[in-house]
């Protein structure tokens, strides 16, 4: 087994050093040169480097060992500093090309020639696609936008299942960008519910700007009108084809998804909805637990989530802002 000092990057000579000190206890400099059959000022110059490690304390012209383990914490958080700073430098190095990088692949897509673009007509063939392209390279992420009502409604009464079996297959996962509006439309809660429960994340935004998809790396949905709706283009959109497009997209999305609120949906959810409805009935708190058949303290404790969840400061200002946004539809 080899040396564990020798392993973290002491030499043999210095190995040999730390083991003599550790014998000796405390020795000077000419105890331990005697020791070693070596000159003074050659066992100085290790016993130098060894104090400098960390492994080797001075004290009045004496030398003493630290403990092996406190020793070898010594050498490996030294050496775990330097496997930071080249971390580090790694890391700013890859920073300083991201332009570069940009650069390239804009190049790329120009050198293969004009963007991909497939102009696509029909709602079926839209949820059908994009179950098409999971099928060529599962498992896909899908990233969509849904920006009114009508798209919606339409979603959830007569798409919504295909995408949900997809995501049961681990074909693919959806995330999903709706307005808040859209809840208390018939269907909406349970269809996706059903979406979650498989795998999926919806979060609501006050107002989606667009219509607009990115699903996986390389295809890019865009409705025919930015800012349009599906339905009142016929289901029109084009299917762009580079990563290019598709990055700028996803740059979109995310800072969308950033703003926006989860769904209040799942155990912990439906708990604070719960007492949400009831306080908005007039219910007190020891009321409010036991119809819920649980203690005040748990009610309590809910209604701080729903609070910190909303970012509200009151029970009554997390109230209006939970009718807001649709959680007590």
């Amino acid at each position: 087994m080899a040396d564990p000092f020798e392993t973290l990057g002491l030499d043999p000579a210095q190995t040999a050093l730390y083991a003599a000190v550790l014998r000796l206890h405390r020795a000077t400099r000419t105890e331990l040169a005697q020791a070693m059959n070596g000159s003074v000022e050659s066992i100085g110059r290790q016993l130098d480097d060894l104090v400098k490690l960390g492994v080797v304390e001075e004290q009045s012209g004496q030398y003493l060992a630290r403990h092996p383990a406190a020793a070898l914490g010594k050498v490996i958080a030294r050496r775990l500093e330097r496997l930071a700073e080249e971390s580090r430098r790694i890391d700013s190095a890859l920073g300083s090309i991201r332009g570069l990088i940009r650069d390239y692949d804009a190049g790329r897509d120009f050198q293969d020639g004009p963007f991909t673009v497939e102009l696509v007509s029909g709602a079926d063939v839209l949820y059908e696609s994009v179950v098409g392209i999971a099928l060529q390279s599962p498992p896909m992420t899908l990233l969509t936008a849904v920006p009114d009502e009508r798209t919606m409604t339409d979603f959830v009464r007569k798409f919504a299942d295909p995408w949900i079996d997809a995501q049961k297959r681990k074909l693919l996962t959806v995330h999903a960008i709706i307005p808040v509006s859209t809840l208390p439309q018939p269907g909406v809660r349970d269809q996706l519910g059903r979406l979650i429960e498989t795998g999926g994340q919806v979060r609501t935004l006050d107002r989606v700007p667009s219509w607009f998809m990115a699903a996986g790396p390389d295809t890019a949905g865009l409705p025919a009108a930015w800012g349009g709706n599906l339905p009142d283009h016929a289901y029109n959109f084009y299917l762009v084809r580079t990563p290019l497009v598709v990055g700028v997209l996803r740059s979109l999305f995310l800072e969308l998804w950033g703003r926006a609120v989860p769904l209040p949906w799942g155990r912990r959810g439906d708990g604070m909805v719960q007492v949400l409805r009831l306080a908005a009935q007039g219910m007190c708190d020891d009321s409010i637990a036991r119809q819920l058949g649980v203690s005040v303290r748990t009610v309590r404790a809910r209604f701080a989530d729903a609070m910190a969840e909303l970012g509200a400061q009151s029970r009554f200002h997390a109230g209006v802002e939970a009718a807001r946004r649709g959680w007590l539809s």
